[in-house]
Formats: C-alpha cells, sequence, structure tokens
C-alpha cells in the first residue's frame, strides 16, 4: 500500500485518539477543552508533512483504469455512434439562444 494512503486513513482515528485523549485529560482537571486546541493544530500539522513526505517521495498513487473489468465495453461500431451523437449534440448546444437560430 502507498504510504499517502496509509497516513491519509490514518488521520481519523489519529484525532479519535487525540480526543479521547484530551477527555481523560479534562475529566481529571488536568487540561481543559478550552487550552487543548493547539494540539489539534500540531497533529493536523504532522499528518499534513508526513503526507507531503510521502508524495514527494513515491508520488501520487495510482488510480483503476476506466476499462476495469466487470464494465461492459461498447463495441467499435457503437462506439463511433456515440462519438457522432456527442458531436452533432455540441454543435447544436445553445441555438435557442441564438436570435438567428443558428443561421449566419
Amino acid at each position: 500500500m502507498n504510504r499517502y494512503l496509509m497516513i491519509r486513513r490514518l488521520r481519523g482515528p489519529a484525532f479519535l485518539l487525540l480526543l479521547g485523549t484530551n477527555a481523560l485529560l479534562a475529566e481529571a482537571h488536568i487540561l481543559g477543552w478550552s487550552q487543548s486546541w493547539p494540539f489539534y493544530l500540531i497533529l493536523l500539522g504532522v499528518l499534513l508533512l508526513a503526507e507531503r513526505a510521502a508524495l514527494a517521495t513515491e508520488g501520487y498513487p495510482e488510480f483503476p483504469a476506466a476499462n476495469y473489468a466487470g464494465v461492459p465495453q461498447p463495441e467499435a461500431g457503437q462506439a463511433a455512434e456515440a462519438a457522432g451523437a456527442a458531436e452533432t449534440a455540441k454543435r447544436h448546444q445553445g441555438f435557442e439562444n441564438d436570435v438567428n437560430g443558428g443561421q449566419s
């Protein structure tokens, strides 16, 4: 697994762990809720730096291709027909606002 993805997936549990620790410290009257906001900023900064470092060393993760197994692919004739229909729709788009109806 890519380190970048692993760090991204650990962001939520890390904040949940910090929240639980903060709740325990607040119950023991050691650190109040209003005094703990810097810890959240520090954790966010550390995680963002770790993500940047992982991206710098490994690059962006690979995403699956568009034609993966399980999705039916159009046949050659159907693909050409769909492309022609898309081109026609693009050419005729916006004629309703033209006073000449698309005529020059």
